[in-house]
């Protein structure tokens, strides 16, 4: 039975058994809905349940949009995501308006983690909407090459693989998702699935398109590549800003020289912030010659 499986604890949440034959009721009698799992509820709805036998309408609502928030992939989503569309319709509408706005602006990582995680929801609704995969994954990727994040650069563009192979998988001809994939699979060191993809692509594209992807390809098939997976790299930044954040800058500078050896990654990847970070490095121990140089990098 779907209430014996344990809810994922979430922080905030307290889970209400309801009683037999329990029924969110609410919207002067539209909403009737027949309930027989865990109930998430914020602790002060919690406690209310507990003194009145039960959670109200409002209650619930909150509950669930508060734990499918934090975690959509928790037990229960799916059915959490059901209920809201069903009973709660300004619910989803908040979460689809939340995640227009945060598509219409620059954000920073704890945004495209607000964003994402809105994203799911949504895509808990309508699982054969490749577009709402396509942007998951999409936004992960943006998440994955940012260097204040870069800590997370692993599970990010494997969260991007995953995300962009069920667009792809819903619509195999969508040529920018397509292209998108390949490119997670490049920065994860899956050159030949990255060619798989690319390959194809290369008679639909325009002029200039086809040419730099071209080059991409020729460069995969003589071997020039970086030295080690990008994402590798990304997570070396990371333990260098975690140096830098202990002052151990000579370390965190060493780290990042070595990453900028590899002149394949960094003609790939955009490399101003770290450039940045390495000038900081060097001005924290007074190399301001080296800062100077670098510096011009920016």
């Amino acid at each position: 039975m779907q209430n014996c499986i344990a809810p994922t604890p979430l922080d905030g949440i307290s889970y209400f058994q309801p009683p037999a034959d329990f029924h969110i009721t609410g919207r002067d009698g539209r909403v009737n809905i027949p309930w027989e799992f865990p109930i998430p509820l914020v602790e002060e709805s919690y406690r209310a349940a507990l003194e009145h036998g039960a959670p109200n309408y409002d209650q619930v609502g909150q509950g669930m949009f508060f734990a499918l928030r934090q975690n959509p992939d928790c037990t229960y989503a799916v059915d959490y995501a059901r209920v809201l569309q069903t009973g709660y319709p300004h619910i989803i509408a908040e979460i689809g308006g939340e995640a227009i706005m945060l598509d219409a602006k620059e954000v920073d990582s704890p945004y495209l983690d607000r964003k994402v995680n809105l994203l799911k929801i949504m895509a808990l609704l309508e699982q054969d909407n490749a577009g709402l995969w396509r942007e998951i994954g999409r936004t992960l990727m943006e998440k994955g090459s940012r260097m204040e994040a870069a800590h997370l650069a692993v599970q990010s563009w494997y969260g991007a693989e995953k995300y962009l192979s069920r667009s792809v998988e819903l619509a195999p001809d969508d040529l920018h998702t397509c292209y998108q994939l390949g490119e997670t699979h490049y920065v994860l060191g899956h050159y030949d699935q990255a060619l798989a993809l690319w390959q194809p692509l290369l008679e639909r594209l325009q002029a200039g398109e086809r040419l730099s992807l071209e080059a991409r390809i020729a460069a995969i098939q003589r071997g020039e590549l970086p030295k080690v997976p990008a994402v590798d790299y990304l997570t070396a930044l990371s333990v260098a800003f975690e140096q830098h954040q202990d002052d151990q800058f000579y370390e965190a500078a060493a780290i990042v020289e070595d990453v900028l050896l590899d002149t394949v990654f960094c003609a790939q990847f955009p490399m101003a912030g770290v450039y940045r970070f390495l000038e900081q490095c060097y001005r924290a121990v007074n190399m301001t010659d080296k800062a100077d140089a670098v510096k011009g990098r920016c």
